[in-house]
């Protein structure tokens, strides 16, 4: 089970992963649900810091 790095949000079954985003921020892995993915897409496309979100 994973948890969104920037809401706190659980995985609620094995099939939702896969509208997750991943990445790795400053050497570590950390995961985003599709709600935060969806609302945050052009931070991270646009490489910002996620204190900037």
């Amino acid at each position: 089970m994973r948890t969104c790095d920037f809401c706190g949000r659980d995985e609620a079954e094995a099939a939702a992963a896969l509208t997750w985003t991943t990445a790795v921020e400053r050497g570590r892995p950390v995961a985003y649900c599709a709600a935060c993915s969806r609302e945050h897409v052009r931070s991270m496309e646009g490489q910002l810091d996620r204190e900037h979100w």
